[in-house]
């Protein structure tokens, strides 16, 4: 596993492992309340990315990003 601490190498990873293997890749969101982060998780089975957001404008970036992916992996069979 690889907590990444930049914003646009984790968007970069994420999609360059979607892009290699689009049918064994999975985005896990987790909230945690107390501490006011976000975290999120992609893996494909091999390799496994992290990165933990703590401010508002990731959260933004985080939203945008996440609607954009989601929705192209719903759209695929």
């Amino acid at each position: 596993m690889v907590f990444v601490k930049n914003w646009d190498d984790f968007e970069i990873a994420v999609e360059n492992m979607y892009l290699a293997n689009p049918q064994n890749c999975r985005l896990t969101m987790k909230y945690v309340h107390s501490k006011g982060h976000i975290l999120l998780k992609m893996t494909d089975n091999v390799k496994c990315v992290q990165y933990k957001a703590e401010n508002m404008p990731d959260l933004r970036k985080i939203e945008k990003f996440t609607s954009n992916l989601v929705g192209h992996m719903a759209s695929k069979e």
